[in-house]
């Protein structure tokens, strides 16, 4: 195990590195928790409506799923299949109450015995179609109780432990659970408290990438299976789609570092995001020559939010922020409004000149009707702008060289709702 868990830490490709110390996997944590504090909302109030697409929960698991390769089709469980009518919690009242109010339960408790307690009571109900894919939600909420769980998750503990864990059933996902906790816990010094470490390489194992070491003792097995470490079946199609998140990232952060140029240029105190601001850029660091702090009383409601977002721009004088700045390469915009929505219902939305969404120029109908959404008809009054990268790169300097004040930039930029 510690031969195959230091191979798997040093893998460029392998999801310790690509997914599990992702700055964006972090920054997820946050706007997932309170999507899904809204599906719950929704179904207490009768107003969930009886169908996935254009729900909450869709926005939420879509917003899941797209967490790198570890959760691509994690909605899948979620999609309303009508022939089979599962899952049971679309036209079933009942059972889309006892989901909201085991989502309910899972949101508000901090002990590992009171989230059993309401997988238990879910378990009991055996609603058609709602297994323990539901876990990847309780993830989000609980990562260090809650392990992710799909079929290559599955597979790769089969494999690793020899046990017979079946998909489907959530007594044999607790049994799986007990499991990982014990193998966390005896390697807890190369994995982490944060059980997504230990899905990432159930994860890899699983869907082929390592194979896990013999479970027999045999010489000759443990020296062919040393080979196969050594080499790491070379997954080109998985490696092309790490490459590309790679890009996106590449790009995400010299949008950051044109804003920050920009702003600085400008005249404008600029705060780059808490988690990307080691991101290396033009030769030094993203947060050269920016904030160090952000001018916020401790314990201010949003406030960790706030300091997530991509770019901010303060007024030097006042030292109130005077726009906001989301760059959504090719991930879902629902983190980006979160964090900007917890920015304009705080105190220090006062002075407050533009919400910007930054995107690629082909990703405007996309930005508008993910905002189209019921979930997103909270932030009608935000006004939050499209900020186009075409538009962005062409007249930035000419901002830069002769722009005062917002003016240029709502010049730039487009209304979106």
């Amino acid at each position: 195990m510690t031969a195959l868990l230091n191979r798997w830490r040093s893998d460029p490709n392998g999801t310790y590195r690509s997914w599990f110390l992702w700055e964006e996997r972090i920054k997820n944590f946050r706007s997932i928790r309170r999507g899904i504090q809204q599906v719950v909302s929704e179904i207490g109030a009768g107003a969930f409506g009886n169908s996935y697409r254009g729900s909450s929960l869709e926005v939420v698991v879509h917003s899941i799923a797209e967490q790198r390769q570890i959760f691509k089709g994690a909605d899948h469980a979620f999609l309303w299949k009508p022939k089979l009518r599962i899952p049971d919690i679309y036209e079933d009242p009942d059972n889309q109450r006892a989901f909201g109010r085991m989502l309910d339960t899972c949101v508000c408790c901090n002990a590992e015995s009171e989230m059993l307690a309401a997988i238990q009571e879910i378990d009991a109900r055996a609603i058609k179609g709602l297994g323990p894919a539901v876990a990847n939600l309780l993830y989000f909420l609980h990562p260090t109780l809650a392990p992710p769980f799909n079929t290559a998750i599955v597979n790769g503990y089969n494999a690793l432990t020899g046990a017979k864990v079946k998909l489907g059933r959530w007594e044999q996902y607790l049994a799986m659970r007990k499991g990982i906790l014990v193998l966390n816990a005896k390697h807890r010094a190369l994995l982490s408290n944060d059980l997504g470490a230990i899905g990432g390489l159930l994860f890899d194992i699983g869907s082929g990438r390592y194979s896990a070491p013999p479970l027999e003792d045999s010489p000759e097995a443990m020296a062919a299976w040393r080979d196969d470490l050594a080499r790491v079946r070379e997954e080109a199609s998985a490696d092309r789609l790490i490459n590309a998140a790679r890009e996106s990232d590449h790009t995400h952060t010299e949008i950051q570092g044109w804003l920050r140029d920009l702003g600085l240029a400008m005249g404008y105190d600029v705060w780059v995001a808490s988690n990307d601001r080691n991101r290396a850029f033009g030769g030094g660091k993203l947060s050269d020559f920016c904030l160090e702090a952000l001018p916020f009383p401790e314990g201010a409601a949003g406030a960790d939010a706030v300091r997530l977002i991509d770019v901010l721009w303060l007024d030097k004088a006042t030292r109130r922020i005077i726009a906001a700045y989301e760059v959504e390469h090719t991930t879902s915009i629902y983190s980006g409004i979160v964090r900007m929505l917890d920015l304009a219902l705080g105190e220090e939305a006062h002075g407050l000149e533009g919400l910007f969404l930054v995107a690629p120029d082909a990703r405007e109908r996309d930005v508008r009707n993910q905002l189209n959404r019921p979930a997103f008809s909270r932030i009608a009054d935000l006004k939050v702008r499209y900020l186009a990268y075409g538009e962005l790169k062409h007249n930035r300097e000419a901002i830069a060289k002769f722009g005062q004040s917002m003016k240029p930039i709502h010049a730039i930029s487009r209304t979106l709702s």
